[in-house]
């Protein structure tokens, strides 16, 4: 699984023209399943996500967490970030990302788990498999790449 986590001012997704979901201040959280991912992946990733120290206290260091903050999650699926990034050409392969029903599942066990250690009413998401598009305003801008 990889996570691509962006610290916003606001974020929202489109579908259709309309928008589908919107937060505030927190992490935009854009997350590949990968073939291999497990079912214990979602659970380790969505507490290091919830704990992640990326804002910053009266000292302007970043050692708050979103939960710190009492910040918003947007999760919005991208299988794209399972690519081979073009490593024999320049056309990524996307043979790495899990079939979709199967992605499907580990992304909303990765939306449960968060909602379970944090407030289920800041966490928002995407419609996977959607054509969506993301609106976001970075602050720092702070991005953040995890794998598992």
């Amino acid at each position: 699984m990889i996570l691509v986590i962006q610290r916003v001012k606001t974020a929202e997704v489109i579908i259709d023209k309309e928008v589908y979901s919107k937060i505030e201040e927190g992490l935009l959280i854009l997350l590949g399943v990968c073939k291999g991912d497990s079912i214990e992946t979602p659970n380790f990733l969505a507490k290091k996500v919830v704990e992640l120290r990326i804002f910053t206290d009266t000292n302007y260091k970043m050692n708050l967490s979103v939960k710190d903050i009492e910040g918003e999650l947007l999760i919005v699926s991208q299988f794209t970030l399972c690519s081979d990034k073009g490593k024999n050409g320049n056309r990524p392969s996307f043979v790495n990302a899990e079939l979709p029903d199967r992605a499907n599942e580990l992304y909303k066990a990765f939306i449960s788990e968060t909602q379970n250690i944090y407030d289920y009413k800041k966490i928002k998401s995407g419609v996977f498999a959607a054509k969506m598009q993301i609106n976001l305003i970075n602050d720092g801008p702070v991005t953040i790449i995890l794998e598992k």
